[in-house]
């Protein structure tokens, strides 16, 4: 059998190692969904870790939900 010529694969790779794949492995989390937010650079600056931006974003949705029943029990005044 003649190699290819753009095949840069060496004939002593042994995918043998590899085992056997598992197909779906993930499909289930992929099925799932993700949420993956890129930040600009100057606000990963201010939040290092997913659990600091995580714990942010709850306090910022907890201040939101005191003014809207702040909101709410003025307009019912």
């Amino acid at each position: 059998m003649r190699k290819k010529d753009n095949d840069d694969l060496r004939e002593e790779y042994d995918f043998s190692a590899l085992g056997d794949g598992v197909r779906g492995k993930y499909a289930k989390q992929y099925a799932e969904g993700t949420n993956l937010v890129l930040l600009d650079s100057d606000v990963a600056k201010a939040f290092p870790t997913d659990k600091a931006v995580n714990d942010a974003l709850r306090m910022l949705l907890n201040v939101a939900e005191a003014a809207k029943r702040s909101s709410r029990q003025r307009k019912a005044s």
